[in-house]
């Protein structure tokens, strides 16, 4: 199929795409704009793009990645309680993930990829295998976020690598696009939270 024909198909999606998606889109957008500022709103956003997501993912019969979102709407409730300040503490700083951590990490990904696969092959998901990673290798980046640990857009963009074509084959463009989106972003996240870290290392001393 040449280029020309993929993006008459690409675009025959897009205009297909329906309102629901476009909102859970720009809610998400407006979510990782916000996580790179390291502005503690982009929960509420998270949890509005998150919301919506489970019943489109669902719909696409791509079932861990609508649980996927079930986590999320957790994790970005938990997430937004341990970013506000609570009475007498600073907020929850931005830090580097430790050893133990890293070893947690692998077992949410591992645990996970093997646990998502085996439930989304009964469920007679559209794709198991990848469907199971991706929403492994999220979850782990997730947890990450919400410690608020610099090496959560690494797990993130390692889930949102292998999203992107998986979201094209299930006839999500909008979604596809976003999630390349997120990907870029995600990079320039990484460069300014390792900022912040070191800036407050400086103060710290």
């Amino acid at each position: 199929m040449s280029i020309q024909e993929w993006a008459s198909i690409f675009f025959e999606q897009i205009k297909d795409t329906s309102l629901l998606e476009w909102v859970a889109v720009a809610a998400a957008v407006a979510e990782v704009l916000l996580a790179r500022s390291n502005n503690v709103y982009l929960y509420p956003s998270g949890i509005i793009s998150t919301i919506i997501y489970i019943y489109l993912m669902a719909d696409a019969k791509l079932y861990g990645e609508s649980f996927l979102n079930v986590y999320y709407l957790i994790m970005s409730v938990y997430g937004w309680y341990h970013w506000l300040k609570k009475k007498d503490k600073p907020p929850l700083p931005i830090a580097k993930t430790t050893p133990s951590e890293w070893g947690a990490t692998a077992g949410i990904v591992v645990l996970g990829w093997v646990l998502f696969y085996i439930v989304l092959n009964a469920a007679h998901s559209a794709a198991p295998f990848w469907d199971a990673w991706v929403s492994a290798t999220a979850w782990a980046g997730m947890w990450l976020l919400a410690r608020r640990k610099i090496e959560n857009w690494l797990l993130l963009n390692l889930s949102n690598l292998f999203a992107i074509p998986l979201l094209v084959y299930k006839k999500l463009p909008l979604t596809a696009c976003l999630t390349l989106f997120l990907f870029i972003v995600a990079i320039f996240g990484f460069i300014e939270w390792r900022k912040i870290y070191r800036s407050q290392n400086i103060v710290a001393v």
